[in-house]
């Protein structure tokens, strides 16, 4: 149970900052298929699988909700002020995140060099989409009925990105110009000013929706072309790093995109230090799970 609560509450972390999808953490932890089964359980399973489902995405869920209050409620205002240093951190633990996938991954992999080319395509995905940013602010408090479609959309295809190790929700949010918005309307809940539900509600049904639509086809790869798409991760973390750097360019119009001058070298080791001590934990925990 603790260990699940800790995985939710890592994924809520990167899921809230732009540059790094819960899915990378997912897949760097080591519960990626078991995350995408279980959605896809509770969507598409039977009795008994959905209940099995409901068990594991609730332990995962309360992990999430809280790293995700935390972040919207404390964590916020640090990543807007520090934004170049956490750049700096995701690179870190992406970059180093990449071999340690191969590493685990190898089996799949292993003399399929012929499937390189969804790497590339992965790659030019996240960053084609990184390319496109649009800083306009949207204001969630007066809901019309082209916003309320625009947030439909947007939270759809934000949902497919979450899912999907590479670029993260929050760079999707981002590009459709509805990242602050968004956390400034939930903060703005748990303030008790209800004006932003509407707005908050449209934007929960397209996650709801967009879900649905993408777990079948990401499950289906997983089951039946393992290489293909685990290239195609590879290809979309990779693509991230360029997502990560560009990032900070579209959190706020002063900002610059992560430039060497910019870079937090301090940082950037951090990175790399807490996807290796992340990994030792994973690894005794595993031990004692199999002891």
């Amino acid at each position: 149970m603790f260990r699940m609560l800790i995985n939710g509450f890592c994924m809520a972390l990167a899921d809230s900052v732009p540059g790094v999808s819960g899915g990378t953490i997912a897949l760097v932890l080591g519960f990626y298929d078991s995350f995408i089964g279980a959605v896809h359980d509770l969507i598409y399973g039977n009795a008994a699988k959905k209940k099995a489902a409901v068990l594991y995405l609730l332990k995962l869920g309360v992990g999430w909700a809280v790293g995700m209050v935390l972040a919207i409620l404390v964590l916020t205002a640090f990543f807007e002020r520090n934004i170049y240093a956490v750049s700096s951190l995701f690179l870190g633990f992406v970059l180093c995140s990449v071999p340690i996938i191969v590493r685990e991954e190898w089996r799949s992999i292993r003399g399929k060099w012929y499937h390189l080319g969804f790497s590339c395509i992965g790659l030019a995905a996240v960053v084609l989409l990184s390319c496109f940013g649009n800083t306009g602010a949207y204001e969630l408090s007066r809901l019309s009925v082209g916003s309320a479609l625009y947030l439909f959309a947007a939270g759809a295809v934000a949902i497919c990105a979450m899912f999907l190790p590479g670029i993260s929700g929050s760079t999707v949010l981002l590009i459709f110009g509805v990242y602050m918005p968004i956390l400034n309307g939930v903060k703005e809940i748990l303030h008790l000013n209800f004006s932003y539900v509407p707005a908050v509600f449209v934007f929960g049904v397209g996650v709801l929706f967009g879900a649905v639509c993408s777990v079948k086809g990401i499950q289906s790869c997983l089951a039946r072309f393992r290489s293909q798409t685990v290239y195609t991760i590879i290809g979309m973390l990779l693509g991230s790093l360029y997502a990560i750097v560009m990032g900070p360019v579209t959190v706020n119009a002063a900002n610059e995109p992560l430039l060497p001058t910019q870079f937090r070298v301090l940082w950037f080791l951090l990175g790399i230090v807490l996807l290796l001590l992340i990994q030792t934990a994973k690894h005794i925990l595993n031990q004692k799970t199999k002891a």
